[in-house]
């Protein structure tokens, strides 16, 4: 992966994702730590919400990463594909450590802990260039 693209996906928090089920989108904001060795996305979010639901009926996701940034010679943002995580025991550990890390204020609400693996992103990058794109796909 682009070593750009690293280093913006690490310098954010806030991701959205989006689901579909039966031709009907939604999305949700949620707080997300990077694994870089595996090109995972990892966050918190309860069980019972309508996107872990979807996600988990299907698990083909899409989203975007992107900050408040208001010039546009500045505006950066990416948009990636990926499959929906439901991570087994040993994974949930290591998901667990690697996101208290960055959010350790997070154990005052404990929930359950989720991944995307991450297959194709299209970063734009108006600093290179108005429109610059970097493509990576897995």
């Amino acid at each position: 992966m682009e070593k750009k693209i690293f280093k913006y996906i690490n310098s954010n928090q806030v991701l959205t994702f989006s689901t579909s089920i039966d031709n009907q989108s939604y999305c949700a904001l949620c707080f997300y730590v990077f694994d870089e060795a595996n090109h995972t996305l990892i966050f918190l979010s309860d069980k019972e919400t309508r996107h872990i639901k979807e996600a988990m009926s299907n698990s083909k996701v899409s989203g975007t990463i992107t900050n408040d940034e208001i010039s546009i010679s500045k505006l950066r943002g990416i948009q990636f594909l990926g499959e929906f995580i439901v991570p087994d025991k040993l994974l949930t550990s290591e998901f667990y450590d690697k996101y208290y890390k960055r959010f350790p204020f997070a154990r005052m609400k404990p929930s359950p802990i989720w991944g995307i693996k991450l297959s194709y992103i299209k970063m734009t990058d108006n600093t290179l260039g108005f429109g610059k794109k970097i493509i990576w796909q897995n």
